[in-house]
């Protein structure tokens, strides 16, 4: 297995793109290896890695279908239902309470 180069960053030849980049252009990588990667220095800690991926290469995003979209609405609605008072909190319940911010401090919403 051949190493892969590595630039600088911020200093990637053209033709080049991380996969946000290609998500931006609507692309994807496609199955492709990653075919090179950045290296941003850091003081204390090793450098941070950007993987790069050729756009030559890349294929169109797929289009989302109505089921995929039904099961994304479903999901996401589940993510916002309370478990506590079973009612739709209007935002995405933090995992770390685990419940609505009326069922995880009841005593703060009657003073208020």
């Amino acid at each position: 297995m051949a190493s892969l180069p590595v630039y600088p960053w911020k200093l990637a030849p053209d033709g080049y793109a991380t996969y946000r980049q290609l998500r931006a252009l609507g692309l994807r990588p496609g199955g492709q290896e990653v075919a090179a990667q950045l290296e941003r220095p850091r003081r204390r800690r090793g450098p941070l890695v950007a993987y790069l991926y050729r756009i030559d290469a890349a294929k169109p995003v797929r289009p989302m279908t109505l089921a995929k979209r039904a099961a994304l609405a479903k999901a996401n609605a589940a993510r916002r239902r309370c478990p506590e008072c079973e009612q739709d909190a209007g935002y995405v319940i933090p995992p770390s309470l685990g419940m609505c911010g009326r069922c995880a401090a009841p005593e703060e919403q009657r003073a208020a």
